[in-house]
C-alpha cells in the first residue's frame, strides 16, 4: 500500500482526492473575491464618471434638440398644409376638367345626333328627289312611248292607206303603171 499525502488545514486533515477538492474550492473562493473586487472598482470608477458628468451641457444639448424638433415639426406642418392646399387645388382643377369633359361630351353627342338627323333628312330628301325624278322619267318615257306608238300607228295607217290607194289605183287601171 502506498502512503497518501496528507494536508492539514485549520485542524482538519485532508488525504488524496480531497486535497484537489480543497484546492478547487479555495481557487473558486479566490476567483470570486477577485471578481468582486474588480466589479467594485469598476462601480466606483463609473460612480465617479457619473458624478463628473456635466448635466448643464446635456441639458443645453437637449434644449437644442427640442428646439430643432419643434422647428422640424413646424416645417412638417407647413409642408403638410401646403400639400393639403395643393391637393385641394388639384382636386378642384380635376373636378372642373371633369365638368368640362362632361359638357364637351354632351355637346359632341348633340352635334352627332344633329348630324345624324341632318344626314337622315338629306338622305330621305335625296331618295325622294330620286324617286320623284325616276317617276317623272318613267312617266315621260311612258308618254313618249305612247306618243311614239300613236305616231307609228298613224304613220302606218297613213302608209297603209296610201299603199291601199296605190294598190287600188293599180288594180283599177292595170295599164297605168
Amino acid at each position: 500500500m502506498t502512503k497518501q499525502t496528507e494536508v492539514e488545514v485549520a485542524g482538519i486533515k485532508f488525504k488524496g482526492g480531497k486535497i484537489f477538492l480543497l484546492l478547487t474550492a479555495l481557487s473558486t473562493l479566490g476567483g470570486g473575491a477577485w471578481a468582486t473586487f474588480e466589479f467594485y472598482k469598476d462601480y466606483m470608477d463609473m460612480k465617479e464618471i457619473v458624478q463628473n458628468i456635466d448635466t448643464t451641457e446635456i441639458n443645453n444639448q437637449q434644449e437644442q434638440i427640442i428646439i430643432k424638433l419643434d422647428e422640424a415639426i413646424a416645417y412638417t406642418r407647413d409642408i403638410k398644409s401646403g400639400l393639403r392646399d395643393d391637393i385641394l387645388n388639384i382636386e378642384k382643377q380635376v373636378d372642373r376638367m371633369e365638368d368640362k369633359v362632361r359638357e364637351t361630351e354632351q355637346e359632341v353627342r348633340e352635334i352627332v345626333a344633329n348630324a345624324e338627323e341632318r344626314f337622315e333628312n338629306k338622305r330621305d330628301s335625296l331618295q325622294n328627289d330620286y324617286d320623284e325624278k325616276a317617276n317623272r322619267l318613267s312617266e315621260s318615257n311612258t308618254q313618249r312611248m305612247d306618243d311614239l306608238t300613236e305616231k307609228v300607228e298613224r304613220d302606218l295607217k297613213d302608209l297603209e292607206d296610201r299603199l291601199n290607194k296605190k294598190l287600188q289605183r293599180a288594180l283599177d287601171n292595170p295599164l297605168a303603171n
